[in-house]
């Protein structure tokens, strides 16, 4: 049974119906629970969140199971999600759905959720990818911006994960009946999927962190060539003011202004200076010359 969509009254109608705890249908309207297994005398209670990736912003619902001997409920915030291959497969009466029991049910709609992360990932992987090229090619703040967006969400992706990966964990190592030996190592594969995805949200988490220090020293070393230059435009400048400046002085008595050819001697030692300096910085390798 798929309910969409969290009305108080359904709720509380199948609650009467079925018999599960008040507390488990308290769980199931409050949308902010983190993924968790709580077991009951004839029925086992999980909490899971499903995530998508719409439009590049990371989304996610809560999802409740109740998982009886021969009956699984479900209950999710919002109509659509990403079980219809599993519906199109209980359509067929040589499904192993058919015959393995609602616990198997119960693992392929967890399976199906936690490989549903891996193209959210892939998806994380690519953008991480573009914005390592625009910030070795063009650094901007909105940039970072968009690193930071990327860490917090995959954040949000670690404290979805981890506590499935536990919830999924229990499900395969634990005694109760609810989860047949059949079944198990069936739960045993979505454990090894979630450990798989949490590993790479840490390789992910790890990208976004370098991507922001390469972006801060891609910024620094832009910063340090404008300073360059303005400092070499500053150092052929300053010996030509010293001496407009020595020349520029009010006193009576300086020999050279008299010369007849003061002022072209005046430009012809600017420009030595220039030259000299430019030819200077060109070999220090300063201006794109040799070492």
């Amino acid at each position: 049974i798929n309910v969409d969509g969290l009305h108080p009254y359904v709720v509380n109608r199948l609650r009467q119906t079925y018999d599960f705890h008040t507390l488990a249908a308290e769980d199931v309207l409050r949308t902010s629970q983190r993924p968790k297994l709580e077991a009951f005398e004839d029925h086992i209670f999980v909490v899971a969140r499903m995530l998508a990736l719409m439009n590049g912003n990371l989304r996610q619902e809560q999802v409740s199971f109740f998982l009886f001997k021969n009956t699984l409920i479900t209950f999710q915030e919002v109509h659509g999600d990403i079980w219809d291959p599993i519906r199109e497969r209980l359509q067929k009466s040589n499904s192993r759905m058919r015959t393995m029991g609602a616990a198997y049910l119960l693992y392929a709609l967890l399976d199906a959720v936690v490989d549903h992360t891996f193209p959210i990932l892939e998806g994380y992987g690519d953008m991480l990818e573009e914005l390592e090229a625009s910030v070795l090619n063009n650094p901007k703040p909105e940039i970072q911006q968009k690193i930071h967006r990327i860490k917090r969400e995959l954040g949000m992706l670690r404290r979805v994960l981890w506590p499935l990966r536990e919830v999924v964990n229990d499900l395969h190592r634990g005694d109760g009946d609810e989860i047949p030996d059949s079944v198990k190592p069936f739960m045993r594969d979505v454990y090894d999927h979630a450990v798989q995805v949490m590993e790479i949200v840490e390789t992910y988490r790890e990208q976004a962190g370098g991507l922001n220090d390469l972006y801060m020293s891609a910024v620094s070393n832009r910063m340090n060539e404008i300073m360059k230059v303005l400092t070499i435009m500053a150092s052929f400048f300053i010996p030509i003011t010293f001496v407009a400046g020595v020349y520029g002085m009010n006193f009576e008595y300086i020999p050279e202004l008299a010369w007849k050819y003061s002022y072209a001697c005046f430009w012809g030692v600017c420009l030595s200076i220039v030259i000299g300096l430019l030819v200077f910085f060109w070999r220090r390798g300063w201006l794109g010359g040799k070492q």
